[in-house]
């Protein structure tokens, strides 16, 4: 059987090594090389390769943005410099990752654990990206790709099938449901405050009552979001 590999790393002396590596595996055909996390999530999506050789750290994405962001969860072997995420991905028995300077022999053995968990689906690799919220969201929006920082999240509105992202003055829409996002966010930051709102309570100027049953929080920006009455008793535990 033949497997297609990504390799991924902003290092070209690394990526030639693992392509060094690669020569005695004959059943592994190179697939492409990426050199940064936005070129890695198009090209993920676009070959679905069997296995992917990760860089942690890396430009724009890093290994576990890449991973959350194309749902990928089988046939990735990690490479890093950096012992602290090694020791937490053997200890939550991820695929494999492998310390950097490794051997031929320490490849290898990658390599043979990663084709037995091929068709298996790595739990432990679904709990290390759900570990921590992520720092930014990649965003497609109208043929472009965007890189948001988190922390620079005005407000979600939730419109039809797909969501309106507020930051920096700026607009983009993604095709995802407010619920989800909301999980994947901070709940001390992030607050669901109307069904079709989500806020970040660091731009929240103050609560207004507009009506007898009618609230709106108002931020920063001069925007006012509708507040629900289950979203006021939840924004004034936060605020």
């Amino acid at each position: 059987m033949t497997y297609t590999a990504l390799i991924v790393d902003d290092e070209e002396l690394a990526r030639r090594l693992i392509r060094e590596y690669l020569i005695a595996h004959t059943d592994i055909q190179i697939v492409g090389e990426c050199e940064n996390g936005l070129q890695a999530v198009d090209k993920i999506t676009r070959c679905d390769p069997d296995l992917i050789f990760l860089d942690i750290q890396m430009p724009k994405l890093d290994g576990l943005e890449v991973l959350a962001e194309t749902g990928r969860r089988t046939g990735v072997i990690f490479t890093t410099a950096y012992g602290d995420y090694a020791l937490k991905a053997f200890e939550l028995h991820a695929v494999d990752y492998l310390l950097k300077p490794f051997s031929q022999q320490r490849f290898d053995d990658a390599l043979m654990q990663a084709r037995t968990h091929l068709k298996r689906e790595p739990q432990a690799l679904t709990q290390l990206m759900k570990s921590a919220h992520p720092a930014r969201l990649l965003i497609r929006d109208r043929g472009q790709t965007h890189v948001v920082a988190v922390e620079s999240l005005e407000y979600v509105e939730a419109r039809d099938d797909y969501i309106q992202i507020h930051a920096q003055g700026k607009t983009w829409m993604k095709t995802q449901s407010l619920s989800d996002l909301e999980a994947q966010l901070d709940p001390t930051k992030f607050v669901r405050v109307h069904r079709s709102f989500l806020v970040n309570i660091d731009f929240v100027n103050g609560i207004e009552r507009k009506s007898k049953d009618g609230q709106v929080a108002l931020l920063s920006n001069g925007r006012q979001i509708p507040v629900s009455r289950a979203g006021y008793e939840r924004l004034c535990a936060k605020v």
